[in-house]
């Protein structure tokens, strides 16, 4: 590991071109290099908050957690790769070495931002690398305060892609998610415990891919962000919005300019959720959303859930209610370009552009 007090592009320049050329100091923060099979745990724990660890292009294994404020952890691009290492026990030597690390680790993780309930870590950057084949989840935060995730793949983890729980003020913009066993982005108060929604305090989620997960995006008892300008294609379904019956209830989300197309994949029936196909946007438990301007296409099933935009009672029996659904132009959807079986009062539908619904009316 080197380190190095500079510009990080020029420092890594520097350290790359000449091995371990000295380079002089002209800024307050730290830049530290991790070559592949070096310890990014060691990296990480010597960063202080505004310092940056930079991971070489290759192939690093094991996990890290990161619990110090204002790090950036950064990749040189796609070809630089997070991917699960040996036994943590026996990694001492390796990139998974540390007990934070070994942590992470057990839990199926790649990337761990932690806080905890009474300290959460603030303003975490993850930019520019590949995280993928970890047992649960490629990227996970808890307890982070304007975590940002950026230009980061998260491919092939057994469970999420880029995972978010307790958690205010985050950024997730230009991430590719793909084959993630259930969402590629998932954003939730939490799923050990029940309880109301969270406030996020305007949590954003813009301009990524998310394509071949059971569900593309996922925002489960939270209130207060905005999903805009996504492509979701070839999930199972392409975006959940979950409440349920816990106060405050789960709503306040604005989904906008999205483009959610030929989410057909077949999942199975789990022991919360149906059978999943041709879902597009799905509301269930949930109040006072804003979904407009969406372009939503050519998403076919069967399930109780399938179709364009789908307003459904949750199924601990909560209903939807106030939810605006105008603007979006539907194309080809089945059973219906927009299905409300929800009881739920004052749920709108204006200015949509499209041919079917159930029930009828509603384009």
């Amino acid at each position: 590991m080197n380190k190095c007090h500079i510009a990080y592009l020029s420092c890594a320049a520097a350290l790359l071109g000449t091995g371990l050329g000295a380079v002089p100091s002209t800024a307050a923060h730290t830049l530290h290099l991790v070559r592949p099979g070096e310890s990014i745990q060691k990296a990480v724990d010597a960063a202080r908050p505004g310092d940056t660890v930079l991971l070489a292009y290759g192939t690093h294994r094991g996990s890290v957690t990161v619990a110090t404020p204002g790090i950036t952890l950064r990749g040189m691009g796609h070809g630089t790769v997070l991917r699960p290492g040996a036994d943590p026990s026996a990694a001492r030597d390796g990139s998974g070495t540390g007990k934070a690390a070994d942590n992470c680790a057990a839990a199926g993780n790649g990337i761990c931002v932690t806080g905890t309930k009474d300290h959460t870590v603030d303003g975490v950057t993850i930019v520019s690398l590949t995280v993928t084949g970890f047992r649960k989840t490629g990227v996970h935060a808890h307890a982070a305060d304007e975590l940002t995730v950026r230009n980061v793949a998260a491919v092939g983890n057994g469970v999420w892609g880029i995972a978010s729980e307790r958690s205010a003020r985050g950024v997730f913009r230009g991430n590719i998610a793909r084959d993630n066993g259930d969402a590629g982005l998932f954003l939730a108060n939490t799923v050990t415990e029940e309880e109301g929604a969270a406030e996020t305090g305007g949590t954003v989620v813009e301009r990524n891919r998310l394509e071949g997960n059971r569900i593309g995006v996922t925002v489960r008892r939270l209130r207060n962000l905005t999903v805009a300008g996504n492509h979701l294609t070839g999930n199972c379904a392409g975006l959940f919005v979950v409440g349920d019956e816990n106060k405050p209830k789960a709503g306040l989300v604005t989904v906008r300019e999205n483009r959610i197309e030929r989410n057909n994949k077949s999942c199975p029936k789990t022991a919360r959720l149906d059978a999943l196909q041709g879902s597009g946007i799905v509301l269930t438990g949930t109040d006072d959303n804003l979904i407009t301007r969406n372009e939503i296409r050519d998403n076919i099933g069967t399930s109780p859930l399938s179709g364009g935009i789908v307003v459904f009672k949750s199924f601990v029996g909560t209903p939807s209610e106030r939810n605006r659904i105008s603007d979006n132009l539907l194309q080809g959807n089945s059973p219906a370009d927009l299905v409300n079986t929800d009881p739920g009062k004052n749920n709108t539908f204006q200015g949509n552009s499209c041919l079917s619904s159930e029930p009828v009316g509603l384009c």
